[in-house]
Parts: C-alpha cells; sequence; structure tokens
C-alpha cells in the first residue's frame, strides 16, 4: 500500500493465517486460483481508499474531457499527468501537488518492485507470468456524474493499459461491481455497473475483450452495507465476492487453454 508516488507499507496475509482480523476478497480469490493452478500463486494486492479511476487512477494516455453539470457550469477534467483534478471552463488552472494518475504510476512501480525483487517476497520464485488482473473499484466514481459517465471509457483503457505496462498481453482481467448497486440503477453507481457489463467478453461490444474479460454482478453476494462503508466489514460479502471473483478468473484461464 502506498498513497500516489509515495513510498510502500507491506501487509502479508498468507492464505491460512488471516491477520488484523479484517480480509479482503484476496482470499476467496486465491481459494479457486490455488485449486485450479498447478503453479505456486501470488496474488500483489494494491488498496487504498477513496481514488476514482477518472482521476487518481487514471492511466497513461488517459484523454481529458469537459462536462457540463446541472447548473449549466461547464468544467474541464485533464488527462493523464494533468493538474487539478477539474477547472471552470475559460479559467485558469492551478496545479496542485497530486496529478491524473498519481495513483496508477505509484501502484505500478511498487507492483513492480515486488517482480524485480522477486525471491524476497516469494523465497525460491526465479520466474513470474503475470497471468491475470482483478479490479474491485468504483466507489469514489459513482459519486461523480463526470467521472461516472467516463467510466466505460476508462475502464477499457486500464484493461489496455495494464496488459502492456506488464507486458502481459494474455493476461485475463475481472472486475466486480458496487456491491450496494442494483441493475438497472439509474445513478452513478448503476453507470459503473453497466460499464462493467459492458466490457464483459459476453456482451459482444468489445470483440477483443471476449474470453478474456469478464464482469461480476456483487449485489445478490452482498450481505448489506455499501462500498463506501466497507461493507460493514461483513466477512462474508468479502469472501463472496472474492469467490465469485477467483471463479470467474478460472473460467477465463480455462477457456484460453
Amino acid at each position: 500500500m502506498g498513497s500516489g508516488t509515495g513510498g510502500m507499507r507491506q501487509f502479508n496475509n498468507e492464505w491460512m493465517t488471516i491477520k488484523g482480523g479484517r480480509i479482503g476478497p484476496e482470499i476467496g480469490i486465491g481459494h479457486h486460483l490455488g485449486n485450479a493452478v498447478d503453479a505456486p500463486v501470488m496474488v500483489l494486492k494494491s488498496c487504498i481508499g477513496n481514488r476514482a479511476l477518472g482521476w487518481d487512477l487514471l492511466p497513461p494516455g488517459g484523454e481529458g474531457f469537459e462536462f457540463t453539470d446541472k447548473k449549466g457550469v461547464t468544467w474541464v477534467h485533464p488527462g493523464y499527468k494533468g493538474s487539478p483534478e477539474r477547472w471552470k471552463k475559460g479559467t485558469e488552472p492551478k496545479k496542485i501537488k497530486w496529478y491524473a494518475g498519481m495513483q496508477y504510476d505509484g501502484d505500478i512501480s511498487r507492483a513492480k518492485k515486488v517482480l524485480a525483487e522477486l525471491d524476497k517476497y516469494y523465497p525460491g520464485a526465479k520466474k513470474y507470468e503475470v497471468a491475470g488482473f482483478f479490479w474491485w473499484q468504483g466507489d469514489r466514481d459513482s459519486r461523480s456524474a463526470a467521472l461516472s459517465g467516463r467510466y466505460e471509457k476508462n475502464l477499457v483503457h486500464i484493461i489496455k493499459q495494464l496488459r502492456k505496462d506488464f507486458n502481459a498481453p494474455k493476461a485475463k482481467f475481472v472486475c466486480a461491481s458496487l456491491g450496494q448497486t442494483k441493475k438497472g440503477a439509474a445513478n452513478g453507481g448503476g453507470k459503473i455497473l453497466e460499464a462493467m457489463l459492458a466490457v464483459d467478453g459476453r456482451s459482444g461490444k468489445y470483440a477483443e475483450f471476449k474470453g478474456n474479460v469478464a464482469a461480476v454482478y456483487t449485489h445478490p453476494l452482498s450481505k448489506g452495507g455499501s462500498s463506501g462503508g466497507h461493507y460493514g466489514g461483513n466477512a462474508e460479502t468479502y469472501m463472496n465476492v472474492g469467490e465469485a471473483m477467483g471463479r470467474a478468473m478460472v473460467g477465463l484461464l480455462k477457456s484460453s487453454r
């Protein structure tokens, strides 16, 4: 874990020794991957709250855009490396210490550091393959009409950029929706859900994602609460979502064999 491009705080959570009284979806994910893959499995989790795909996690190449709010005010949202988060059209933007994509850059550099020193983090490991990516995110984007409306475009972009950054063009991608959002919702969460269902290879909207991208609808799996409140810390919710994401990934891996 690290904020922006800052340093890394390391948290280890072996599959059978849960520490700190909390679990994340990686426990359920690991259960399915461990049973399906003969090779040893390592999951690198990058997780820090209150980050938006359309701002903090915007990947290189992410484009800027304009958005007119309900009051008729047009805002300019920057592309990758732009700052600040937004400004009124026609005014001069004043940069802040944060920029679009700063969390993405930090997360990628920290993951690459672990992989570059693999034996230190996974004793005895000599080589690795980046086989897939998991994505359970969207709370902050859902709170912005501008960012939720761009979510599908940005999600397509981050799938492609992650594969490029890790030199893993065949890596699978599994995303999961916000647990509080039902199908048909017209709010920001609904836009996040629609975006995820659209990129699922089974939707047919993006031919290049067929058989290698899957989306998990998590509302039936959630035991209450919301993403903003970490689902009340309910372990069953996190286990349910993790197992569903793990199953989806195993399905993608098997279909490519």
